[in-house]
């Protein structure tokens, strides 16, 4: 039985570095002996090989089966969607972008897709011609403007910078993956407001029949899906420690539960501290250790300051391993095993 596999992943383009930097964060840090070659490993998981391919081919080379799992873009995957892709992890938290209709400025009238839809019967009648629309998601848009009733249009091939379509005068409209609107601004565009196709990000693939017929390669996507989840997990989290004085741990506990926010993960630890000079009956200090998410530190330390917390200390969460990877229970029901 075979017990390598191999993950693609960008070797250029927007999310080729961030995609090798998300790796390495997660614990996933990828050796590539040669600048010029194609290939790696990653030490984390010996069974697991690396190809180098570009942002497009690695959802073609899953879906052909050349290689079992593969990080891409969303708007690739669904662009090029074949029955033997899964998506096993569609929110990488990078690479975000969105897929969005954009009209030219001058359209003061148009900001809608019903707009849209009358600008595409008004050309059809008068100039005798579709919508021309210049895109490199063919699928996506023909898809989406059909499900909002527009089907007076022409796909223009398009390459490089289509912002400048409109203005070249080869099409009138585009859609492009923008993430914050400055090229389309900077080139006199302006999106439609209910005209996002699909929000974007990294997203982790892999080839459906492989995973159903190879335990050994089920049991490396739930490696790597527990080295993710752990990594995203705990970027949602900071330790927070903190001395705060009280009769007993329990009391302490009881004054820090009060509020949600301090309850942690599962409530907080709460440890006395040995002081040679504290006298009988005297409140003692204690150490609480908690987990709270990170944006809601600043609240909980001046919530933990209000019961006469001192000393806090937030310390970044590298991992948070729950009791199983949430993404990889979702794909083993998703395959139906």
């Amino acid at each position: 039985m075979k017990n390598q596999f191999t993950l693609a992943l960008p070797s250029k383009g927007a999310i080729a570095e961030p995609t090798d930097q998300f790796l390495r964060e997660a614990g996933l840090k990828v050796n590539k002996p040669n600048p010029r070659q194609y290939v790696g490993t990653i030490p984390s998981i010996p069974s697991l090989n690396v190809l180098f391919q570009r942002v497009k081919d690695v959802a073609y080379k899953v879906a052909d089966g050349t290689v079992e799992l593969g990080i891409s873009g969303l708007d690739v995957v669904r662009e090029n969607a074949h029955e033997n892709i899964v998506v096993i992890n569609d929110r990488l938290q990078y690479g975000q972008c969105s897929l969005v209709i954009a009209v030219p400025e001058a359209w003061v009238d148009v900001e809608t897709m019903a707009d849209l839809s009358d600008v595409a019967l008004s050309i059809r009648e008068n100039q005798r011609r579709n919508l021309r629309i210049a895109t490199t998601f063919p699928a996506l848009t023909r898809q989406f403007f059909h499900q909002n009733h527009i089907h007076h249009f022409t796909i223009v091939k398009a390459e490089g910078a289509i912002e400048a379509a409109p203005t070249i005068g080869y099409a009138d409209i585009i859609v492009d993956l923008t993430q914050s609107g400055t090229t389309l601004r900077e080139n006199h565009l302006k999106p439609i407001k209910n005209g996002v196709i699909l929000d974007s990000q990294a997203c982790l693939i892999g080839n459906r029949q492989a995973l159903l017929e190879s335990e050994p390669l089920r049991e490396v996507v739930r490696k790597l899906s527990e080295y993710i989840d752990a990594s995203l997990n705990g970027r949602e989290y900071t330790q927070l420690v903190v001395d705060i004085k009280g009769v007993s741990a329990e009391k302490v506990a009881e004054l820090v539960v009060r509020n949600p926010i301090t309850c942690g993960l599962l409530g907080p630890t709460v440890s006395p501290i040995y002081s040679p000079n504290a006298s009988a009956g005297d409140a003692q200090w204690h150490t609480v250790t908690l987990t709270v998410r990170s944006k809601q530190l600043l609240a909980a330390v001046e919530y933990l300051r209000s019961i006469g917390g001192t000393h806090a200390i937030a310390v970044p969460v590298k991992y948070i391993f729950m009791e199983q990877s949430q993404t990889y229970t979702n794909l083993i029901k998703m395959l139906g095993l």
